[in-house]
């Protein structure tokens, strides 16, 4: 089955499988709540989450959950990683690949470092001590968050803290966007199929589209909508650069 797969490629997908096994099926919750990407003043993150969050996927026992998201970036990476690898060489490949990973988690976090300072002062504004939300956010502790307040916005506001630091991000999306970029930014003329545009589309569109509509929805937060878009939209911006910079300096050595 992976015979068609250059090495990292496959290494990094059956990597990728070999955590979704062990924490759906040996290790459950401990594994998600150890090696997800928890926002870095969160009382769950830990240093390794950096790297580790990529090779999360959403879990099927929790709700809302499903094998899609691993089966899409699995997929799309077999689709376009051998090609990568195979123009940039193994190590330039992996470098693009955490970059652009990297990338997305940072970005992603940015953004939550954004909302967190808004809520912060609003609940500091209204007297709210927030040390309590952080105690109750660690994993440690199960169960609901009591909050202690009258005022439904402050109640609102400690709810949305709570949220931001015990969820956490989880899945390859922000290195499978950096290669869809840099493959787009190389290839711009290829024409490419994806399952939920019922036409073909040149690969130059692609990361142009990628970023609006991430942003689009980044900034838009429709409720129920679970998808680190900042993640898509840093790694794809770290593939476009990577890429962009590869070639400049390819085309001068030449």
């Amino acid at each position: 089955m992976f015979s068609q797969l250059t090495p990292a490629t496959k290494n990094i997908i059956i990597i990728n499988i070999i955590f979704y096994l062990v924490s759906n099926f040996i290790s459950y919750p401990l594994f998600y709540d150890k090696f997800s990407g928890y926002f870095p003043l969160s009382p769950n993150f830990e240093s390794w989450q950096v790297v580790t969050h990529m090779f999360m996927h959403s879990s099927f026992r929790e709700p809302g959950g499903t094998l899609f998201h691993i089966i899409f970036n699995m997929m799309t990476l077999w689709s376009f990683g051998p090609v990568l690898e195979q123009v940039l060489g193994q190590k330039k490949f992996l470098i693009l690949y955490f970059a652009s990973g990297l990338g997305g988690f940072a970005l992603y976090n940015i953004w939550n470092y954004y909302e967190v300072s808004q809520i912060t002062n609003f609940l500091t504004s209204q007297a709210y001590d927030i040390h309590e939300i952080y105690k109750y956010a660690d994993n440690s502790y199960s169960g609901e968050m009591p909050i202690s307040t009258n005022s439904e916005a402050v109640r609102d506001a400690a709810q949305q803290l709570f949220i931001i630091l015990k969820t956490p991000m989880v899945g390859a999306s922000g290195a499978i966007f950096g290669v869809i970029a840099a493959f787009s930014t190389l290839f711009p003329d290829a024409k490419l199929m994806f399952m939920f545009i019922p036409f073909p589309i040149k690969a130059k569109y692609l990361t142009p589209i990628i970023i609006v509509v991430s942003l689009f929805l980044g900034f838009r937060q429709f409720s129920g909508d679970n998808i680190a878009h900042f993640a898509h939209l840093g790694g794809a911006l770290i593939g476009f650069l990577y890429i962009w910079s590869w070639k400049k300096n390819r085309d001068r050595i030449q």
